[in-house]
């Protein structure tokens, strides 16, 4: 008797400690659902390389790396980049190794159509997509593919002015739809776009990505208006997607089974302060940021924030287009990487030369001469793992029904840390941990969520920092392309293998050869 008794008070405690949440008694996979995605992403710009090969075409970052070279960090760029182009069955073999269940990964546009729908398929680009694919499925990997991520062909460029075009609307269309016929027998998830939320900002309103226009005060370019143009980009930018969500639903979907959405860069933002002015800016920079790309989508109208504040300058769907972008989208991707303390301008003076200005909202990671989390290698990125929960709450609440992915999460380290450092990156075990742990949290409060990506499989150009930020779960020697897994590939392994237990003291006293 009492042997059962003993057995019988083991099996409550072991029930009572599955109850737990992750924070108290270790973070698991089996704390997310069944079916859960687990994965890791890249982009094609920032890992292929190979930029002249097989008839890619060039595209707006091959020539304004090489033209504009001042604008990156370390005036390097990508042709070469991971040449993951040449190295993908050594890559998809890391993903397999680290037990992930998806990958996602942007196709190149001009590697697909050089010169747009004008200038020809090219089977090369295609054939490269299939092997990728068809070895990622080999390994039982699902492939979550992004058909826009920042890289667009050259010749849209010139010929359109890029997004500031309504003309190339027509030509994502014939993209994607390429793409649909060419990999939708085996690609399961889409998104059309990657952040366009944040790339239009950097493109028209900042003036720090390709095509470099701005006006003060937000910056010096050559031309363009930053109160107009990055509201006009989103526009095409939003008519173009619905286009392709349409083409695909109506032409593809029943019979190859996937599912589309759309991915937004989102930050949570926190009042600086209790004022009314500061709650309220607060929420107007995530209408700004967030509801700017969702709300048409779902709602058919911008946010009524945009359209008080700026007026003419927001473009007007007309009752053709509201009809289009009815298609809703399947699911909605967050990219969520941190949170950050919003200021109102509106009653009170502020500069508004920043990403937010166009919101009338200032922004600081600082409060009372605090940090709002512990910095990284991005000024502007702190470790506030509960920003991950506030952001998946927020938009399953306004966006009801709708499956969210967490399609980017990462901490970012400076490429002049010493090797030891970079690769026993105990900083970026942490981060994942802490950020996996309020996910769970928001799972557990009915958040409907399908999957996690975490920024990135491997060290890779990050933009206009070159190669001087490194957000990789693999250091990557660019020398030698040589591959190094951080301890952070190690304890994701673990973690999806069901091998560790995650707890703060144990990651501080773990080193990457253990």
């Amino acid at each position: 008797m009492a042997v059962a008794a003993a057995t019988r008070i083991a099996v409550v405690v072991v029930a009572a400690l599955a109850a737990l949440a992750p924070g108290a008694r270790g973070l698991r996979r089996d704390d997310f659902p069944v079916g859960f995605l687990f994965g890791a992403a890249t982009s094609a710009y920032q890992i292929e390389g190979a930029y002249l090969d097989d008839n890619k075409g060039l595209n707006n970052w091959d020539v304004f790396t090489h033209t504009q070279a001042g604008r990156i960090s370390d005036r390097r760029n990508g042709d070469v980049a991971d040449d993951h182009y040449h190295r993908y069955t050594e890559d998809v073999e890391i993903l397999h190794n680290l037990g992930v269940n998806s990958y996602r990964f942007s196709i190149s546009w001009a590697r697909i159509l050089p010169r747009g729908r004008f200038g020809g398929v090219n089977s090369a680009g295609i054939a490269f997509y299939n092997r990728l694919i068809d070895a990622l499925l080999q390994k039982g990997i699902q492939p979550f593919v992004t058909l826009n991520h920042f890289d667009i062909p050259q010749e849209l460029e010139i010929r359109y002015g890029g997004w500031l075009g309504a003309g190339i609307r027509e030509e994502f269309g014939y993209y994607s739809d390429v793409c649909f016929k060419a990999f939708g027998d085996r690609v399961r998830f889409w998104t059309t776009f990657n952040e366009p939320n944040l790339i239009t900002k950097f493109q028209f309103m900042l003036g720090a990505y390709p095509p470099n226009r701005c006006s003060p005060p937000f910056g010096c370019c050559n031309s363009g208006d930053s109160r107009r143009e990055p509201y006009t980009a989103a526009h095409n930018i939003l008519l173009s997607h619905a286009a392709a969500v349409h083409n695909y639903k109506t032409n593809y979907q029943a019979k190859q089974g996937g599912s589309i959405g759309i991915v937004v860069a989102m930050k949570w933002y926190e009042p600086l302060t209790n004022s009314t002015e500061d709650v309220r800016a607060a929420r107007r920079a995530l209408a700004f940021e967030v509801d700017w790309f969702l709300d048409p989508i779902f709602f058919g109208e911008y946010p009524r924030e945009m359209r008080e504040i700026l007026s003419s300058n927001l473009p007007k769907f007309t009752p053709e287009e509201k009809k289009l972008l009815q298609n809703k989208v399947d699911f909605i991707g967050i990219n969520q990487y941190t949170a950050i303390y919003a200021k109102d301008c509106i009653y009170s003076p502020c500069a508004l030369n920043t990403y937010e200005g166009n919101a009338l909202v200032y922004t600081t990671g600082v409060r009372n001469g605090a940090k709002i989390g512990k910095p990284t290698a991005f000024s502007t990125y702190f470790v506030v793992p509960e920003s991950i929960e506030s952001a998946v709450m927020y938009v399953n609440g306004r966006y009801k029904d709708t499956t969210i992915y967490i399609t980017e999460n990462g901490y970012s380290q400076h490429s002049d840390t010493n090797m030891e450092d970079l690769i026993n990156d105990v900083e970026r075990v942490n981060y994942l941990q802490g950020y996996l742990k309020y996910l769970s949290s928001a799972v557990r409060k009915g958040a409907n969520v399908g999957g996690y990506f975490m920024w990135s499989l491997i060290d890779n150009f990050e933009w206009v920092f070159g190669y001087t930020i490194k957000f990789g779960l693999y250091h990557v020697d660019f020398d030698t392309q040589e591959r190094i897994p951080k301890m952070s590939a190690k304890w994701y392994r673990d973690f999806l293998t069901g091998s560790n237990v995650t707890d703060d003291t144990q990651v501080r006293s773990r080193r990457a050869d253990s």
